[in-house]
């Protein structure tokens, strides 16, 4: 069995590779912060949930669900694992004004 936190790290890095496909550049070059992630696995399954900073403007719904597809098939191919539940909880939103000022809100 994998182990949960391995399962956690990968949901970051999916949750990684997902922003940069939405945004076109790395999240901490848009001043957002590291994707925290949290997994309970049991029986070849696993419930994910996954907290993310996002750029402003930005579709909310759209963009969850993106990466709610995103992360959830790329953990399930990479550990094999059923995705029974992935949560996505935005933090923050981030403005390009305030990355200019040098802080994100």
């Amino acid at each position: 069995m994998i182990p949960e936190t391995v399962v956690a790290r990968i949901a970051v890095r999916a949750a990684h590779e997902a922003l940069i496909r939405q945004a076109g550049q790395s999240p901490a070059r848009l001043g957002l912060g590291p994707a925290p992630s949290t997994a309970a696995v049991h029986d070849g399954s696993a419930r994910l949930t996954v907290y993310l900073d996002l750029p402003y403007p930005v579709d909310i719904a759209r963009t969850c669900g993106e990466m709610r597809r995103y992360i959830s098939d790329r953990v399930s191919h990479l550990t094999g694992l059923r995705i029974d539940d992935l949560t996505v909880s935005v933090q923050r939103l981030v403005t390009g004004e305030s990355l200019q000022r040098g802080r994100a809100n």
